[in-house]
């Protein structure tokens, strides 16, 4: 059979991964603190049907081989932690980072996740939480008769208590950062994970250590740049048409010998 078919084959499922990563993408436009995926291929293995460098005679060597690959395959997904556009809300426990870092929270199981979605509340408890219920660590607690809440940009909280002229100071949030942040695991809910790749996270105040300043009132949109999406996703609808027609020739091809 010819091996055209196969290689094209591998080519449309690579080109199908692609649009797969377009498409989530465009997707979580609007989600908070998302930042955009992409897909990095390689070539398969070669069959080296003629090697570089065989002798011909006596005298000469073939100054190159014969190789024919394979096809691809989708290596690794890759991820861009580029600033996304902070967008002013007026809702105090919106937090938004101004540079590199991340926020740290307490998942179920105990561990701890990072995240760019700053979009908190206060629970029953008084705990700032995220919209899912996990806790910021170091946890805050909110006095239950605070009037306002400051977070300056070095992650310093404080609380304006009811009958009381000087806030009340109640804790400070913490940032994390990783040396190679396209490591960490997402594990969705806008939480990434720590990994042996990412490396162990550096924790340190806000606006301290390179870390980004914590900006109040403010959250961090998605990275996700919709035009670029476009035109990803019309070059990915060629190159899959074009391995489909190549599928296509061959099963003429392989018509044509049928009659033969």
């Amino acid at each position: 059979m010819l091996r055209s078919l196969w290689i094209a084959k591998t080519g449309m499922e690579g080109q199908q991964t692609k649009l797969d990563s377009v498409a989530h993408n465009l997707a979580n436009v609007g989600t908070n603190g998302f930042k955009r995926g992409g897909i990095v291929f390689e070539d398969l293995m070669y069959q080296n049907l003629r090697p570089a460098g065989s002798s011909t005679s006596e005298q000469s060597q073939l100054p190159t081989g014969l190789q024919v690959g394979l096809g691809v395959r989708a290596a690794a997904s890759t991820r861009n932690f580029s600033q996304g556009a902070l967008t002013g809300t007026g809702n105090n426990l919106d937090l938004a980072i101004k540079g590199s870092g991340f926020f740290q929270v307490q998942l179920p199981d105990g561990t701890t996740g990072y995240t760019r979605d700053g979009a908190f509340q206060v629970d029953a408890s008084g705990q700032i939480v995220t919209n899912a219920g996990y806790t910021l660590q170091p946890g805050l607690t909110v006095p239950a008769n605070a009037t306002a809440i400051n977070i300056a940009a070095d992650g310093t909280v404080s609380a304006t208590i009811q009958g009381q002229v000087q806030p009340q100071a109640i804790g400070q949030i913490q940032l994390a950062n990783f040396v190679n942040p396209a490591g960490l695991e997402p594990r969705g809910g806008n939480v990434f994970a720590e990994t042996a790749a990412s490396g162990t996270p550096n924790t340190a105040a806000a606006n301290s250590n390179g870390l980004g300043a914590v900006q109040q009132g403010f959250l961090e949109g998605s990275n996700v740049n919709v035009v670029e999406e476009l035109v990803t996703m019309i070059a990915t609808q060629r190159a899959y048409e074009l391995n489909s027609k190549a599928i296509q020739t061959s099963d003429q091809m392989l018509q044509r010998l049928s009659q033969v």
